[in-house]
């Protein structure tokens, strides 16, 4: 009989519990949560984002009660639809795993995208304000457009309406030669081929544009989301190269639109703003070229009327020198008289003040006095008549402005023979063309008209009150028959037979009207 009370033997050794190394425990967990979470979406706020040198991703997401870590490998960075940011709330899709070398599960993410459209316009306008914090979008960076650009660059898909609106727009105001660099306009591929065009046209030597236009269709915020990509706005800022913006209708609105130097509403108007109407700028052109024609013809006027009032006003150079000759020949015939007379005055008063002297000590004095005179009488007088010679050389060489003068008409004179000449030849010019034209017209004319018909032998039947007649049943009593070199007047008899009444054949010598 068994004892109740009797000690029972239990596994008190673990000797049933299964064994597992740390290596194979890890494992089992890996495979257990891989199996179970093999393919996972998750929405959270994404929080702290590292990234190492090795190219992959590092983050956290997040709620208000749990963290998970996540990590983006390198080959799948540059594929994701939407560029990780921290605060951002996403859907990340992909699966969940472990890391054994710190005991912690993590989510492989392989792609993200925004939780809604509120997300992106949180993400869009925290965007905004760190560009604007940056200048990006200052005024001062704007480059003004080129007034006739040789060649516009479009950067747009090439299966859409965009390009074909465009083109048919600048061909109706100002055919340009257009560069298309294809694009991708949504999805993800959108934002790297759009830098890659812009960077592009910027890189090329020749036939580089001198304007582009970005342009796309309407479409959701996500499918422009392209378009507000950082990359984007970064190579627009960068471009040399004027860039005109014309994404989406005229209610949706990019990050690219606030950085061009000139934004749409439609693909449609960025074409308006690169060319002019032609037609316009030939009627400016043309009024400019009538004025500049009236301008001239004023001008040419105006200094043939100055140049005839300076030579009514100019007198002759010969008669502004002839006073001033006659006056210095009289001077000249009056001046050895005055000398003498004054000569003979200062030896008399000489002789009176002399009486009271001894006489042979005065005449000895007079004798001296007078040779004294004597030589500077002659002295003066070759000095008078030196300084009268140089007076006259002096007088005779102010002639010189004369032939300046008349240097200066003839030159007018010929400046205003070239001026008449050009006149001539510009109304020649013109007149030839105008012949041209109409010879040219005659030409056409004489190609168009039926007379070249009737030299092949046919004829032109009309009634006399000068209708055709096309059939048998439009023929009359009278009809006039026109040939190529004249026509006459037929009379249809009762039996059906014509008879010629008058011919009337032009004279072989008349001339051309044109």
């Amino acid at each position: 009989m068994t004892d109740l009370f009797e000690e029972t033997k239990t596994d008190t050794d673990g000797a049933n519990i299964p064994e597992f190394s740390v290596s194979s425990l890890s494992g089992a967990i890996k495979r257990t949560i891989e199996d179970s979470f093999g393919r996972v979406r998750v929405r959270g706020e994404i929080g702290r984002i590292s990234t190492p040198k090795s190219g992959h991703l590092y983050l956290d997401l997040k709620d208000e009660n749990a963290v998970i870590a996540a990590i983006i490998w390198k080959g799948s960075v540059s594929k994701l639809s939407t560029q990780p940011e921290e605060g951002m709330e996403v859907f990340a899709t992909g699966r969940l795993t472990t890391f054994a070398g710190q005991s912690k599960y993590q989510l492989i993410i392989e792609d993200v995208t925004p939780a809604g459209a509120g997300a992106l316009m949180a993400m869009l306008e925290k965007r905004r304000q760190m560009f604007i914090k940056e200048g990006l979008f200052d005024e001062q960076h704007k480059r003004p457009l080129p007034f006739l650009p040789k060649i516009i660059g479009v950067v747009t898909s090439p299966s859409g309406a965009v390009i074909q609106d465009i083109l048919h727009r600048l061909q109706d105001r100002f055919p340009s030669h257009v560069l298309l660099w294809p694009i991708s306009a949504q999805g993800k591929d959108c934002a790297p081929s759009v830098v890659r065009a812009i960077e592009g046209f910027n890189a090329l030597t020749s036939n580089r544009p001198d304007v582009i236009i970005v342009a796309r269709g309407g479409g959701s915020l996500e499918d422009l989301w392209g378009f507000n990509e950082e990359s984007v706005v970064r190579a627009t800022f960068a471009s040399t190269i004027p860039i005109i913006s014309a994404i989406g209708h005229e209610t949706d609105t990019t990050l690219i639109d606030f950085v061009a130097d000139r934004r749409a509403p439609t693909p449609t108007a960025a074409a308006e703003m690169c060319v002019p109407v032609q037609r316009d700028l030939l009627f400016t052109v043309q009024s400019l070229q009538a004025r500049l024609d009236q301008s001239l013809d004023r001008y040419v006027a105006l200094r043939r009327e100055r140049l005839d009032g300076l030579k009514r006003r100019t007198p002759s150079p010969d008669r502004l020198f002839q006073e001033h000759i006659q006056r210095l020949d009289l001077l000249s015939n009056q001046l050895p008289q005055s000398l003498l007379k004054l000569t003979t005055n200062k030896r008399h008063q000489l002789l009176i003040s002399l009486q009271g002297f001894n006489h042979k000590i005065l005449q000895e004095r007079i004798k001296t006095l007078s040779q004294n005179l004597d030589q500077t009488k002659r002295k003066l007088e070759r000095d008078l008549m030196l300084s009268l010679k140089n007076k006259r050389n002096q007088l005779l060489s102010t002639q010189i402005p004369k032939a300046q003068l008349k240097q200066s008409v003839i030159f007018k004179q010929d400046k205003l023979t070239t001026l008449r000449q050009a006149l001539v030849n510009t109304k020649k010019t013109i007149f030839d063309q105008r012949t041209e034209k109409l010879l040219s017209l005659k030409r056409l004319l004489e190609m168009l008209s039926y007379k070249a018909t009737l030299q092949r032998g046919y004829a032109v039947v009309r009634t006399n009150t000068e209708v055709l007649v096309s059939s048998v049943s439009d023929a009359t009593h009278l009809m006039s028959i026109e040939l190529h070199d004249g026509q006459f007047d037929v009379q249809l008899s009762s039996d059906k037979k014509i008879t010629a009444r008058e011919k009337s054949i032009p004279p072989k010598d008349q001339g051309s009207l044109f």
